[in-house]
């Protein structure tokens, strides 16, 4: 999805319908697969694990204006089922199992009109409590409506605004980010991601938690 801050309001967006939905939710429980849903302004989950887990605890770093929306539900079938809004992003799935994982993968992938990122290596994530930085490590996966990925959402803004491939610069720090990385005239990836994510990137700028963005934005845009 792609938001006009500006004018407050979406200009791009290709959501999963509720029924599709539902019908991932259904698999994932039948094989009791650890799972989330994103929203154009939440995530929707069963408890604090993985990515979630990792997005709970950047939290507590941030403003309350800046924070990821988390929902914890009991039962995600019946609170999707019972929602009004229909804006239905992504699913994740995680599991540190990859027999497990890749049993889950198998089942997704005949279901239609969808996509499913195709992964190839664990997910690492830095998990940082006082003084103390813990990893974690799972195999991952995002299941979206077909024909969606983060290339496809910047090529619609380049092409609106007359953007050229060549002047755009891609940061990313995971398996969901290798189309724009792969595609921007500057790809970036974080210090804190896994190296195979880094060998597809130009240039690696440091972590999250150095303000790597914010450097690399610096550096080529605003003194360039």
């Amino acid at each position: 999805m792609i938001y006009d801050f500006k004018e407050d309001k979406p200009i791009y967006n290709k959501f999963l319908s509720q029924k599709k939905l539902l019908q991932l939710i259904e698999i994932c429980e039948e094989n009791s697969i650890y799972y989330s849903v994103y929203t154009q302004d939440s995530i929707i989950t069963k408890n604090l694990n993985y990515n979630v887990l990792f997005y709970h605890q950047e939290n507590a770093n941030k403003p309350d204006s800046k924070k990821t929306h988390i929902h914890i539900v009991d039962n995600i079938y019946d609170y999707v089922a019972n929602r009004e809004e229909s804006d239905y992003i992504k699913v994740t799935i995680c599991d540190d199992n990859n027999i497990i994982f890749q049993s889950i993968i198998k089942k997704l992938r005949t279901v239609k009109e969808i996509d499913v990122l195709d992964v190839g290596h664990m997910s690492r994530k830095v998990i940082k409590s006082g003084t103390e930085e813990f990893k974690i490590e799972y195999f991952y996966t995002e299941v979206s409506s077909q024909n969606v990925d983060k290339w496809t959402a910047i090529s619609y803004l380049t092409n609106k605004l007359g953007i050229s491939r060549e002047e755009v610069m891609a940061i990313g720090d995971n398996i969901n980010d290798q189309t724009m990385l792969e595609n921007a005239g500057l790809s970036v990836a974080m210090a804190n991601s896994a190296p195979y994510i880094q060998k597809m990137a130009q240039m690696v700028t440091k972590s999250n938690n150095e303000d790597g963005v914010a450097k690399i934005i610096e550096e080529k845009v605003l003194l360039s």
